[in-house]
């Protein structure tokens, strides 16, 4: 293990001295790169230093018979050693990036919709809590004023440290997430259940996917409010199908047809980096998180519970009586649980390959 430090800490010091280049800031897209790549091996850094800085007091506290000292001198280090064992552990390679977030209601007609739209404000509260910008791509209303369907961009500001960026952080809430409470269009009180579904995709740039115009057809329609009525009287929307995968983007959110062609491609460039991670995965053996891209009450990842006031997710068995507050944005919790889940399977993969 450390011999592998060892190359990473020259590594980071050989990034270093290229970040102090003014050339490479000519280059904002290398730039970028460097710089996240520098954070990561930053916190390694400087997580191994402070454990040879702890195993040397140490071996001091022992020389010296300081008794007293050396057990919370031990029970340091060796979290310092559990800490950089974590982060030796590969990490998966759009962790560092923005993220685009599409949420659909599915089951539950007009309750389903006003689902998405909670979590949608779930989602902008947590972002503002990390210091995010969102930027809504997007949207189809829905009559009482939830969303058919509504994608979000979520960007960091400047370069996060290793798992504290957009889609390190939220790449888990993909799936199928199920609420149970009364809906406003129930008269009787009686408890419903009603579904949406959220996919999360890294946000690609140019440099990750390279797009052929002769692989895409464009076509052009009038834009379209709740209930379909017309809200725009020119042929603003855009809809965009890449046809060699067959992948459909349509986007109606901007005013002019230019704008929404951009954001289109911004969302064509993200699933098909995702596709093409997903595809490389398979071709590795190695298992991806799964996001479902149905929206199925009965494949659903986690469960929303509102008459008490729980919040479960089906994959770790995480559950929580503080709904009213992870709809507020409160949402660590739960993302702990899953970000921990997936390290320890990362760890015992790399054990029985050892």
């Amino acid at each position: 293990m450390f011999e592998a430090v060892d190359q990473l800490v020259r590594e980071h010091h050989e990034l270093e001295t290229a970040m102090a280049d003014p050339a490479v800031h000519s280059d904002p897209a290398r730039a970028k790169r460097l710089g996240q790549r520098y954070a990561e091996l930053g916190a390694i850094v400087r997580t191994y230093r402070a454990w040879q800085e702890a195993t040397a007091d140490l071996g001091a506290a022992r020389e010296l018979g300081l008794d007293d000292e050396i057990d919370e001198m031990e029970q340091q280090a060796n979290q310092l050693a559990e800490r950089l064992q974590q982060l030796l552990v590969p990490r998966d390679p759009s962790d560092g990036k923005d993220i685009i977030v599409e949420i659909k209601g599915g089951e539950g007609g007009e309750e389903s919709a006003l689902f998405a739209g909670d979590l949608l404000r779930m989602y902008t509260r947590f972002a503002e809590q990390h210091g995010w910008r969102t930027e809504i791509l997007d949207a189809t209303e829905s009559a009482l004023g939830g969303y058919k369907s509504v994608t979000m961009a979520v960007k960091a500001k400047g370069t996060p440290d290793p798992g504290e960026a957009p889609y390190a952080k939220l790449k888990f809430e993909g799936g199928v997430h199920r609420v149970q409470r009364v809906p406003v269009t129930e008269s009787q009180g009686r408890i419903h259940t009603s579904a949406a579904g959220v996919l999360v995709l890294p946000e690609a740039e140019e440099i990750d996917v390279e797009i052929n115009d002769n692989d895409l057809r464009i076509d052009v329609f009038r834009s379209s409010g709740p209930g379909g009525q017309s809200v725009n009287t020119t042929d603003s929307a855009v809809r965009i199908t890449h046809l060699p995968t067959g992948i459909v983007v349509s986007m109606q959110n901007e005013k002019s047809q230019l704008q929404n062609k951009e954001q289109a491609l911004r969302v064509l460039r993200s699933r098909l980096l995702d596709a093409a991670q997903a595809a490389a995965d398979a071709e590795a053996a190695d298992v991806r998180k799964s996001q479902v891209r149905t929206v199925d009450r009965s494949e659903r990842v986690r469960t929303y519970n509102f008459p008490e006031n729980r919040i479960s997710d089906h994959r770790t068995g995480y559950k929580s009586y503080n709904l009213d507050q992870v709809m507020d944005g409160a949402l660590d919790g739960v993302i702990a649980s899953l970000v921990e889940a997936d390290l320890a399977e990362r760890l015992a993969s790399l054990e029985d390959r050892s």
